[in-house]
């Protein structure tokens, strides 16, 4: 029986050694930063005919810069590794034209970007495929939120394929282990200050009984219960724990959960900024689980926005916190909190001292937008809430996220892909757009919920550190992995991150 999951050998060959192929698809850019997006592509392409051709923009020059991060011969090195092509095409210009004319596919498969792209050899390569009434499809790659790899490999190899990329990542990037580990001695150079709402996650433990006879409804027996500090307060327990200093706004209710939570900011070393408000509870989350296996979470909560007076004091918490600190992190769960009037104040704040910005907007069932964090230095995006924000649903991912980045003046991007990774995306001194996509380092995981809380926070310490992006997205490869081996949010500590990059390097 056929190994289906062995690459396809992948030939290198240039532009002028090949000849015409029959019912052959050419696929054509420049593959800077291989990544989950490029690969719904070239799967798509796959499909479309007997043999897949990929042409790979050459090196080229603009305005003194070298247009691509990567040379050509390391892009089609990336693509190879994928074994999705037949060929890969190296161009000795950027001319589509003449490799339709050399191939003669039966199609064409360009990105969507290029559908309105108005290059003189992108538009005669179309125009010649459309007068030998050959195909042209533009595809940016069918979107799917969640993984589905497991179903068609065993956990192991793709642990190990996952290791073996987030070592190709590491060594794209210049980055070695001894780099990663010395990065976090830096960690205790940061003072971050967190703003956002504080959410109690609990988790009942149960035992499944069976169904019941009244109605059909499982019955469950709790046997133990366990209480969490969630949003913007395990974002604070996360810095904290990577050795940082750090102080915490939110609001809570009048109630007993509130005094819950003074408590355990104290115990963790956290300075508080909690402000009273007797108007709403402290937000309480229960997620019911029988054998690691979440049956349902129930939420009580108010999402009503903060009153002009309790808004007053947040400006002034963060206005006397921020003489200190120097990176603040804005965890948005959309529950009212983080008001316009607070952003501008961050905003003024941040540019005034100095101050490195980190946002968040979580809208897993709530309503917000990610554009509404302006002039960030780094913002965590999924692709569900990027591609709403912009209203934006064929683009792919490199185009979408660069123009979210521009869209919010942001600095830098992270995009999450939950079981596919995330990608960063740096706005360099060159100005120019520098990506790297890492892996979910844990295939199977037992509770999600926490890993974009945990990436947050060590981005932020990271950079705030002085460390580069891409050395700390590297380490938030891995705690983002240890975040999600476990059930209910757990800080993660430095001793887990060392111990998880020699697993990975290993």
């Amino acid at each position: 029986m056929p190994n289906n999951n062995i690459p396809n050998k992948t030939e290198i060959i240039r532009l002028r050694d090949i000849k015409p192929s029959k019912d052959s698809v050419l696929g054509y850019g420049h593959f800077n930063t291989v990544h989950h997006g490029h690969i719904r592509y070239l799967k798509y392409a796959k499909k479309q005919g007997k043999k897949l051709y990929i042409a790979v923009i050459p090196d080229s020059y603009e305005n003194g810069k070298r247009r691509f991060q990567y040379t050509q011969t390391e892009r089609a090195a990336s693509l190879e590794l994928l074994g999705l092509a037949d060929y890969l095409v190296l161009l000795e210009k950027d001319d589509l034209y003449e490799a339709t004319k050399s191939i003669y596919p039966e199609k064409l498969i360009l990105g969507t970007e290029y559908e309105t792209n108005k290059e003189i050899n992108i538009r005669k390569a179309i125009s010649f495929m459309k007068n030998m009434n050959k195909q042209v499809r533009f595809y940016a790659g069918e979107i799917h939120y969640n993984n589905t790899d497991l179903l068609n490999e065993s956990e192991t190899n793709l642990s190990r394929k996952r290791r073996d990329q987030f070592r190709e990542a590491c060594k794209r990037q210049k980055i070695s282990f001894d780099d990663l580990i010395s990065s976090t001695d830096n960690f205790k150079k940061a003072n971050i200050l967190v703003i956002g709402d504080l959410i109690i996650d609990q988790y009942i433990a149960c035992e499944a009984i069976g169904m019941s006879a009244e109605a059909p409804v499982i019955v469950v027996k709790e046997l133990e219960s366990r209480k969490f500090l969630g949003g913007a307060g395990v974002v604070a327990s996360h810095v904290k724990a990577l050795g940082a200093s750090c102080n915490l706004i939110s609001v809570v209710g009048e109630d007993e959960n509130a005094n819950w939570v003074e408590s355990t900011i104290k115990d963790k070393n956290i300075g508080s900024g909690i402000i009273y408000d007797s108007t709403r509870p402290t937000t309480f989350k229960k997620r019911y689980v029988v054998d690691n296996q979440k049956l349902f979470r129930v939420s009580k909560l108010e999402d009503h926005q903060i009153s002009k007076q309790i808004e007053k004091e947040i400006i002034k918490k963060i206005i006397d916190f921020s003489k200190k600190c120097n990176g603040i992190i804005i965890s948005d769960f959309v529950y009212g909190i983080v008001t316009q009037k607070i952003l501008k104040t961050i905003r003024e704040v941040a540019k005034k001292e100095n101050i490195f910005v980190f946002g968040d907007v979580q809208c897993s069932s709530q309503v917000g937008l990610i554009t509404k964090l302006e002039e960030c230095t780094l913002i965590f995006p999924n692709e569900r809430e990027a591609r709403i924000s912009l209203q934006d649903k064929a683009t792919g991912l490199e185009i979408l996220s660069q123009n979210l980045m521009k869209k919010t003046k942001s600095k830098n991007l992270l995009m999450k892909l939950g079981g596919d990774g995330f990608i960063v995306y740096e706005n360099n001194k060159d100005d120019q757009y520098v990506s790297q996509a890492f892996p979910a380092l844990t295939v199977n995981p037992v509770d999600v919920t926490g890993a974009g809380d945990s990436l947050l926070a060590i981005m932020s310490v990271g950079i705030s550190s002085g460390n580069t992006i891409m050395e700390t997205a590297a380490l938030g490869c891995c705690v983002s992995s240890l975040a999600v081996e476990n059930m209910g949010n757990k800080p993660i500590d430095l001793y887990s991150i060392k111990e998880k990059l020699i697993l990975s390097f290993s």
